[in-house]
């Protein structure tokens, strides 16, 4: 032992394999990771597994020990991962061809699985870009394309993530959420003819909306002309002469008006006992 002390290769030897065994004894388990740790090719523990109940910082991350050189770990994310769709063309019900842009966000909640029937979460997600396709053709292929405007389509949205979900749990995964980015009609005469039936569709609604508009303005013209030939009718049956007084001044008022600037002037010709004068001759 004290020649081992003495000599500097021997000891720098010692030195390098206890480090290395301390390395390959010890883990740093990150928080936003969870592994399954193999020995021998066979899956034996799972550490820092997803526990959606558990707070964050609690799940067991940290510096952990395993038997070195057997054992090595396998690491899953255990944050939200996306599954991008490519652009897919569907057919409604109107017999609309859409190109549709989707995508679903999913977590590995049961990590042996995972690892035992796919080996990675790139294989996982690769597994469910075909299934979310089809998913999103059956169910869009239900119904037509004003459901996509409207509340119904969250239906829809949910529609697809159970059944996404049915394969997903095979592969130790959970789908969190399915949204569609985007869905348009193809370019050229497709999307002109919609164009067309949505414009006639506002014209004749604006045309309806006009039509009602004129009908209760026509009502309420009546309405009022009706109540001002009462009121009218009223004030002769309290005052006849008085009545009669007032009309032959605002006629007066409307024939002697001066007219505008540049307006020849008018010259009327009448007898003094002309019927039309008889206001001005008093009582």
């Amino acid at each position: 032992m004290g020649n081992t002390m003495k000599n500097p290769v021997a000891l720098s030897i010692i030195l390098f394999g206890l480090i290395l065994i301390l390395v390959n004894t010890l883990i740093i388990v990150p928080e936003t990771r969870q592994g399954v740790v193999v020995r021998f090719g066979e899956p034996v523990r799972i550490i820092n597994r997803y526990q959606g109940d558990v707070p964050f910082g609690q799940t067991g991350a940290g510096l952990l020990p395993k038997i070195p050189f057997f054992e090595q770990v396998e690491w899953i994310d255990k944050r939200i991962l996306d599954v991008e769709m490519e652009q897919q063309q569907v057919l409604s019900t109107d017999q609309l061809r859409l190109q549709v842009d989707a995508f679903a966000r999913f977590r590995i909640t049961d990590p042996l699985r995972m690892f035992i029937a796919a080996g990675n979460e790139a294989r996982v997600a690769d597994e469910l870009r075909p299934i979310l396709g089809s998913a999103l053709r059956n169910e869009l292929g239900k119904r037509p394309f004003a459901a996509l405007l409207s509340p119904e389509r969250g239906q829809v949205m949910d529609n697809i993530k159970t059944g996404l979900n049915r394969v997903a749990r095979q592969y130790g995964a959970e789908i969190v959420d399915v949204r569609i980015k985007r869905a348009d009609l193809p370019d050229g005469t497709p999307l002109d003819s919609a164009y067309q039936r949505m414009r006639t569709a506002r014209e004749q609604e604006a045309r309806t909306i006009k039509a009602q508009g004129a009908k209760q303005a026509q009502i309420i013209r009546a309405e009022a002309d009706a109540s001002a030939a009462r009121t009218y009718a009223e004030s002769f049956g309290k005052d006849a002469e008085f009545y009669d007084f007032y009309r032959a001044m605002k006629s007066y008022e409307t024939t002697f008006r001066k007219g505008q600037d540049g307006d020849p002037n008018s010259s009327f010709v009448l007898s003094p006992d002309n019927e039309y004068l008889r206001q001005f001759r008093g009582r």
